[in-house]
């Protein structure tokens, strides 16, 4: 059996978009879903990401598979839809299959739901028999334990910054309203046994390793005991957590002696407004200044996450969100737009309001307006997103958020060059750009 996996991207982060390698870490959903492919099938597997390179369109495989994120969503579908032309069978999943199922039924021979390290398997052996169900749903005894180790071997190794990519703790707990997340897969928080994790990075090559967990202290008596077992390890390590973090003593102290050197933290707001209209009580306002200090006082530098555009927002916000950012030195700021995705807390909250502007899935980037804002018009919100991205890259302003450089510059310093080149192509991808498959389709631009 020949099985393509398939991660389409948005024209922001494709191969040929704004990203580039400094900005991209191998994923994780095909290399594990590569490993779990029954041996008995005998197959020959290939992976096609998209952030990285070109998926063909004259794959030679009897089984396609594409994991679907609601940005990509209709890439997805048109890629699904060619292949289905010349009799390929084609599976959908990932987080918007999950919210969508019946939609994308329309575009898939298979469609699987949830976490798929159960499901994935059986449905391989299904299709080899001739009896396959038109749709898989994530098993009641779900667990991520025992889990064999990701096929990073099939990576196209030359466009990431590491390929070593590792997961230990799976969901979060957290209400906030705008995440995609808990509304596909609930709110139960996975772990995987300590020991495996340990032995999982003991056999990588590298120096350096990355967690991509949505939130690595969503337990936080388990963050401790795994970091404190990394110690031995001497590796540095980089992930994603939330704010509380850098208030905690001893869980900032356990995390800069296992060799942590970077932390994405969502401060989503400078507004406190803000932080109750997507239900995240977690972050206090007051408290950005001092939680960078503690954080860099450990050696650890801070991606920064700001989501503009709530309620409690007007176009004042993006100048006082730059100036704290440069004051209070974030080392790698990123801007995102509120995105309302489907079956989420804001997304029915905004169309019971008829605010819904854009139904296009490939607007559902983070990056562009798809509903109306409170406090200012859509194009003011597109303006002062582009404005703060261009304003933070800056060289001079660069420069005042690293200065002393004394926190890794070997690190901070070749990221944010990948993002200033970023900014600087932000304005290209207009919703022609953003909404266009004519490569694909071979049917003219889809607007």
């Amino acid at each position: 059996m020949k099985i393509a996996l398939l991660a389409p991207a948005g024209a922001m982060h494709r191969y040929n978009g704004s990203f580039g390698k400094t900005l991209h870490y191998a994923p994780l959903t095909l290399t594990t879903l590569a490993a779990l492919i029954p041996e008995e099938l005998e197959a020959e597997v290939k992976i096609y990401d998209e952030t990285v390179e070109s998926i063909p369109l004259d794959l030679d495989a009897d089984v396609i598979c594409i994991t679907c994120i609601t940005g990509t969503a209709p890439r997805c579908y048109a890629y699904a839809d060619h292949y289905r032309a010349r009799g390929i069978t084609v599976v959908l999943g990932g987080v918007h299959p999950t919210l969508m199922p019946e939609e994308a039924m329309e575009h898939a021979d298979i469609v699987v739901t949830g976490f798929a390290e159960q499901t994935f398997p059986q449905m391989l052996l299904d299709i080899k028999n001739g009896n396959y169900q038109k749709i898989y749903r994530q098993n009641c005894d779900y667990t991520i334990e025992n889990r064999p180790i990701p096929r990073r071997d099939l990576l196209n190794k030359k466009g990431y910054i590491t390929k070593n990519t590792v997961e230990a703790i799976r969901g979060c707990s957290l209400p906030c309203t705008f995440c995609a997340y808990p509304a596909a897969f609930g709110k139960k928080v996975f772990k995987r046994p300590i020991k495996e994790i340990i032995a999982e990075i003991e056999q990588l090559n590298s120096k350096i390793v990355l967690f991509p967990d949505v939130n690595l202290i969503a337990d936080r008596e388990y963050a401790i005991k795994l970091f404190t077992a990394m110690r031995p390890l001497k590796k540095i390590w980089m992930g994603l957590a939330t704010s509380n973090v850098g208030m905690d003593d001893k869980l900032i102290k356990t995390f800069a002696d296992s060799g942590c050197k970077g932390l994405l933290i969502g401060f989503e707001s400078v507004y406190h407004g803000s932080q109750s209209y997507v239900n995240k009580g977690i972050n206090h306002v007051e408290n950005y200044a001092e939680l960078m200090n503690r954080l860099h006082h450990h050696g650890i530098l801070v991606q920064g996450c700001f989501a503009f555009g709530s309620d409690d927002e007007d176009s004042s916000v993006f100048e006082k969100t730059v100036e704290m950012v440069i004051k209070t030195k974030i080392d790698l700021p990123r801007y995102s737009i509120l995105t309302p995705f489907p079956k989420t807390e804001l997304y029915r909250q905004l169309k019971a309001q008829n605010r819904i502007i854009e139904e296009n899935w490939a607007m559902y980037d983070v990056e562009h307006v798809v509903f109306t804002p409170a406090k200012m018009t859509k194009e003011e919100l597109e303006a002062g997103t582009e404005w703060a991205w261009r304003e933070t890259y800056k060289m001079i302003n660069i420069a005042k958020r690293l200065a002393p450089f004394n926190n890794s510059p070997w690190l901070s310093l070749p990221l944010n060059m990948g993002y200033k080149g970023y900014t600087d192509r932000f304005h290209k991808f207009t919703r022609e750009v953003m909404c266009d498959n004519s490569d694909i389709t071979g049917k003219g631009k889809l607007l």
